[in-house]
């Protein structure tokens, strides 16, 4: 437990540096940690709200966060995350997922650099037509996996230039606590929902997430950092891919 409160520390440390709660990379090591599947996705989503509550409130005050920007993806994303967390699904699928996601957070870091600091405006209408099923989407696949979908909005944001580095940072880390939450409430409803070992890895996600959104927010610059992350992340996704293969 000692050696995986070290890890959940320096994850939320360095996810929380771009706005993500890290749950993807908790998920990962619980699961090659030999944790029962069914039990490792609520214990995730716990210490993702842990990160990401502080990390958005960083964001928040040092006014990168853009509310008609993220709210059409949200509006979708919170039932249909409740939803997704419903769904028991096999650990070789889960496992697969997981390793997807976390392939995304590798291409997520990799992509941030300082051309995504000039956006374009967009309508109303526009982020309406495109947010809402895609948010719908993001949500669903958050909840049953077990992760606040963050990976996936913030890459997309980036992408079509809406939002700058800063930006994404504070919308994924919304999005992330609002469907954090919904999901949550759905494995609490199919009943699996332990927490056993909350307390220690709780405290270290809180002292990790508190440092790196701090830093994020107002001091470092992101972009080598983040591509040293991607390294790690792509290696531990091939890993566990591969662990599933055979």
């Amino acid at each position: 437990m000692s050696w995986i409160c070290l890890l959940f520390f320096f994850i939320a440390l360095f996810y929380s540096m771009v706005g993500f709660g890290g749950g993807s990379s908790y998920l990962a090591i619980l699961v090659l940690a030999g944790l029962p599947y069914q039990q490792i996705p609520p214990l995730a989503l716990v210490c993702n709200l842990i990160v990401t509550t502080g990390g958005f409130w960083h964001f928040y005050r040092a006014g990168h966060f853009r509310l008609g920007k993220i709210l059409p993806f949200v509006v979708f994303s919170i039932p249909m995350a409740y939803c997704g967390g419903t769904f028991l699904i096999g650990k070789k699928l889960f496992s697969l997922l997981l390793g997807g996601s976390l392939m995304a957070v590798a291409a997520r870091m990799v992509l941030a650099g300082k051309e995504f600091q000039t956006t374009k405006e967009i309508s109303p209408r526009q982020a309406w037509i495109f947010g809402l099923p895609v948010g719908a989407l993001l949500g669903f696949l958050s909840g049953l996996i077990g992760i606040g979908g963050g990976i996936f909005l913030s890459p997309l944001l980036l992408l079509m230039r809406w939002v700058n580095a800063k930006e994404s940072a504070a919308a994924a880390s919304f999005f992330i606590v609002v469907n954090s939450l919904a999901g949550l409430m759905g494995h609490w409803q199919k009943g699996v929902f332990q927490l056993e070992g909350l307390l220690p890895l709780g405290i270290a996600v809180f002292l990790g997430g508190q440092l790196g959104s701090r830093l994020g927010a107002y001091r470092l610059p992101q972009v080598s950092l983040q591509r040293v992350l991607a390294g790690l992340i792509f290696y531990v996704s091939v890993r566990l891919l591969i662990t599933v293969s055979f």
